[in-house]
Formats: structure tokens, C-alpha cells, sequence
């Protein structure tokens, strides 16, 4: 889920051209996992439609800060999210996996709180406010850049037991024990994984020279913070749609079912209804396209 892919350009740049045609595409395209996601928050779906539209709306206003840092999908879902958050305020409408409404206790709550902004205390100077955003981009830049590379080499690996367990300790921000409990592992066993994953998150951020986001007494939530809104372990669309077919290898199809069935991850289970629908719709055309090939006959009879 990192930067925009050349297909997700093209059809910014279409949208910034002011071409409908353009739009109109980002919209098929998008609409229906964001309404999938929207559901899953808000139970009645005119409510769920009017927030997907809002978003629509918060795109379009908000594209010319658009800069393709996040791809496309996770700007809209980052966007969709807050609009949820906005519209239902007393409902924990920021959870991100199906285990946080098991381990409630795990998360902050409704806190909305922005941690970066937590690095460093405030001086009332605006060249200081100017150093400070720098550094709060450079830290994010940093710790992306190493959960990325923690996330990659799991998968490259094929270790997709530490990689389970890192997205239920950081994308699921549960403890050591009910993580053990979930996985089938010894608590210590755990700590040990969780340990050894900060080290080396640790160790790279420290090459790019940046030690106030090491030893902040924040840097966990800041990590969930960027794991979360880069959405790092989540499988690419087309991998959710091969798990659909049963196409993905032994070791891939038990993990994306493990992201999308136990950690429950809300993005992804809204791709995957979407496709399922999309299937369905498939299937009804082919259907109506093969029943209309064995009557054109009769009709011209």
C-alpha cells in the first residue's frame, strides 16, 4: 500500500484535468469497497452511501494537497475513515480489525490525538513550527521506510508466523499474552519475536541519523500509528481476489485468510465483499449473455 501505481496516475491526473470520463472511472473503481468498509461501521446503508459520498466530495476538495505519498486506495479509506469518525463520534468507529472488538482494552479508545505532534514540545516561533513539521516528516519517512522493510522480508521469507504475530502486536496493538494465546506460543516466546522486531526497526531508523523517534517514550503508538495509515501488511486487491479463487500458494492463502478471518482487518474484508459482489454481478451477466445466445433464434423465428 505504498505509493500510487501508474493506472492510479492516470486517472488522478484525469480527475485534476477536470475529465468526467476520468472521474467517472475513479469511481467504479473505488466505490464499492468504500461502501463495503462504511457498512461494516454504519448499519444503515443511506447512511453509509451519504458517507462514501462525503468522501467523494473530501477527495475532490482536498486533491491539489494531494502528492501520492499513499496510494490512492488508503488516501480514500484514510478520508472515509474520518468522515465515519465525524458522523458517529460515539461509536468506536476507528477500529481496524475484528480482535478489537474481543480486546477492547488494547486501545486508547476514541482518542484521536495526532502522537507526532507529541516529539517535541512547543515553542511559540514559526521557524520552529517549520523545523518541527520537517522533522515530524522525517521521522515518518524513517519509520515507514523500516516497518516496510521488517513487513517485506516476512513475506519475502515466506515467515509468515512472525509476520502474523507483529500485525496483532502492532495492527492489532494486543498484548504479549493474548497474542501468545491466538498463536499458540509461549508469552515470552513473544516477547522475544517483538523484541527482535524493534531492534531491527530500530536500527534502521538509527542510519538515517534520527534519535528523538527511537527513544521517544511514544515510539510503539507511533509505529501503529504509521502502520495503520499505510495499511503495511495488508494484501494487495489482486491477492484478496486470488485468495477468492483459491489460486494463492499453501502458505499465502492460509496468511491473507489469517489478515482477512482472525485479524479481521475491516479494509480488507471490504475488498473482498466488493470483489465477491463484483463476481456475483459477473456471473449474472454471463449468465443473461449465454441465455440470450440460445434464444436469439427463437426470436428471429
Amino acid at each position: 500500500m505504498g505509493e500510487l501505481s501508474q493506472a492510479e496516475s492516470y486517472l488522478v491526473e484525469q480527475v485534476r484535468a477536470g475529465r468526467s470520463a476520468g472521474w467517472s472511472q475513479l469511481l467504479e473503481r473505488y466505490q464499492g469497497r468504500l461502501l463495503a468498509f462504511a457498512q461494516q461501521k454504519v448499519k444503515r446503508r443511506v447512511d453509509a452511501e451519504d458517507i462514501v459520498q462525503e468522501t467523494f466530495i473530501g477527495f475532490l476538495k482536498g486533491l491539489a494537497n494531494y502528492r501520492g505519498e499513499a496510494s490512492l486506495e488508503t488516501y480514500l479509506f484514510t478520508i472515509l475513515r474520518r468522515k465515519i469518525v465525524d458522523s458517529y463520534r460515539s461509536k468506536k468507529a476507528r477500529d481496524l480489525c475484528l480482535l478489537e472488538d474481543v480486546y477492547e482494552s488494547q486501545r486508547g479508545g476514541e482518542q484521536e490525538s495526532n502522537a507526532w505532534q507529541k516529539v517535541a514540545g512547543p515553542e511559540p516561533t514559526a521557524s520552529w513550527y517549520m523545523r518541527r513539521e520537517e522533522q515530524v516528516d522525517r521521522q515518518g519517512e524513517a519509520l515507514a521506510a523500516a516497518l516496510r522493510e521488517l513487513v517485506n522480508g516476512f513475506k519475502q521469507a515466506l515467515n509468515f508466523r512472525d509476520l502474523k504475530i507483529v500485525e496483532l502486536l502492532f495492527y492489532g496493538q494486543l498484548g504479549n499474552r493474548d497474542v501468545g494465546a491466538i498463536v499458540g506460543m509461549s508469552e515470552k516466546n513473544i516477547a522475544v519475536i517483538k523484541h527482535r522486531c524493534l531492534k531491527q526497526v530500530r536500527e534502521r531508523i538509527a542510519k538515517e541519523k534520527i534519535s528523538t523517534i527511537v527513544s521517544s517514550p511514544t515510539f510503539e503508538n507511533l509505529l501503529t500509528q504509521v502502520w495503520e495509515s499505510l495499511r503495511l501488511s495488508c494484501p494487495k486487491r489482486n491477492t484478496i481476489g486470488a485468495y477468492l479463487l483459491g489460486t494463492l500458494d499453501e502458505d499465502w492463502q492460509d496468511y491473507v485468510e489469517f489478515h482477512l478471518v482472525q485479524l479481521g482487518c475491516h479494509f480488507c474484508r471490504a475488498n473482498l465483499e466488493d470483489l465477491q459482489e463484483k463476481t456475483k454481478a459477473d456471473d449474472t451477466v454471463k449468465l443473461r449473455d449465454r441465455i440470450m445466445e440460445s434464444t436469439v433464434g427463437f426470436l428471429r423465428s
